[in-house]
């Protein structure tokens, strides 16, 4: 497919669906976890004290599909530091991460066994009867998504909800959400969406939103975009992601190039100890 038939600025393919996840309308009420632990059949996470504020899961991982991040900054809500009149000011951002479903998937490039492979619907999806545990795609992922489990030794992630999807229904966290901080559709129109969220945002003063998952911010380094965007409020690093991921790939044929002329200057330095004796 030609880049010119893709959608936008995500590089998306037509007709391909996927998430627009907006932060500033999440209350942390973490539905969309349960919902998706629940519809999976994932194990629950250890309650145990992580020092991370509310924030019990941690992270994404082979059974947490759906992570809600609590992100408390000394502040207000332009990132302007407290002041001598104002010196416990703080505020909360939260966001609800969830694998990507890059337009370029980086785990499906490095998948050996062709476990890892793109639906009808433009998602990716890791298929467990396949699937070796080899871990190669773990490091093939630039925002981490993957993740071994301890179970069966198998890589797991979102799969979009694909048995929802065949059967006609959105994934279980867009469901779930009680303030349409997640929404489902057609990557398009969710762009579309997106754009107008932004500049209505822009209008009320919250000038630092942005879309996240474009080819310019989040979808970088040959990755073309991403099928599940966020609107953002602060930096990517903020929120835990790559400010300009990269596919892992793109660094084979230059780490081959130094490693080559590596050894042809050893071996011509070899040579030349030889003649030398």
């Amino acid at each position: 497919m030609r880049p010119a038939d893709r959608v936008g600025t995500t590089g998306a393919r037509p007709g391909a669906l996927g998430f627009l996840t907006d932060t500033t309308l999440c209350i942390g009420c973490k539905a969309c976890e349960v919902a998706c632990k629940q519809w999976n059949q994932l194990p629950l996470d250890d309650f145990g004290f992580t020092g991370h504020s509310y924030d019990h899961t941690g992270d994404l991982g082979a059974t947490t599909w759906r992570h809600v991040a609590f992100i408390e900054r000394l502040g207000d809500a332009q990132g302007r530091r407290p002041t001598v009149l104002q010196p416990f000011q703080s505020h909360w951002l939260m966001m609800s991460d969830v694998c990507k479903h890059c337009v370029e998937a980086g785990c499906l490039q490095a998948c050996p066994t062709g476990a890892i492979v793109r639906t009808e619907f433009d998602t990716v999806v890791i298929q467990q009867d396949i699937c070796n545990g080899c871990g190669y795609c773990l490091p093939a992922c630039p925002f981490g998504v993957p993740g071994l489990s301890p179970t069966d030794h198998k890589a797991h992630k979102c799969t979009l909800c694909y048995d929802r999807l065949v059967d006609g229904l959105e994934p279980a966290c867009a469901k779930a959400c009680p303030t349409d901080s997640i929404q489902f559709g057609r990557v398009e129109e969710l762009l579309a969406r997106a754009r107008e969220r932004v500049a209505d945002l822009h209008a009320r003063g919250v000038t630092g939103a942005y879309i996240y998952g474009d080819r310019a911010v989040g979808g970088t380094g040959g990755i073309e975009g991403l099928n599940a965007f966020f609107i953002l409020t602060a930096p990517p690093e903020v929120y835990n992601l790559p400010r300009a991921p990269e596919l892992p790939q793109r660094k084979t044929l230059p780490a081959f190039l130094t490693t080559l002329g590596a050894a042809l200057a050893l071996g011509a330095a070899a040579v030349l100890a030889l003649r030398g004796r």
